[in-house]
């Protein structure tokens, strides 16, 4: 058994998703996520994309994400706007309550443990 996982994404059938009907602030995002690990101890890898909107976010995992392409802008409560972009890097950890809005078609990778 290989110890490391090559991929391409045009191989994998992605999810469609969108944001609960009840977090939904504006706009109609639309999710695309292609799931390409799911390790034992809950422990997840992909990439993920949403077209532009805005919603409620709240995380119960951790989540480690690289934004490969795109502008968003995460907001927790209470705090600063952080201003996303291609490049950028964000850890969310367990209890993080605020928004997500998609300003132009984002793209990430994403690592989560639950």
């Amino acid at each position: 058994m290989s110890r490391f996982l090559s991929f391409d994404l045009s191989a994998i059938t992605p999810e469609e998703g969108a944001p609960a009907p009840d977090r939904l602030i504006s706009g109609d995002p639309r999710f695309t996520t292609w799931n390409i690990e799911e390790a034992q101890g809950g422990l997840y890898a992909g990439v993920w994309q949403s077209t532009p909107g805005k919603w409620r976010i709240a995380y119960d995992e951790w989540e480690y994400f690289h934004i490969l392409e795109g502008y968003s802008i995460v907001t927790e409560e209470g705090g600063t706007p952080i201003h996303l972009k291609a490049g950028d890097r964000l850890i969310l950890r367990p209890g993080f309550r605020g928004t997500w809005e998609v300003v132009e078609t984002t793209r990430k990778d994403y690592v989560i443990r639950l």
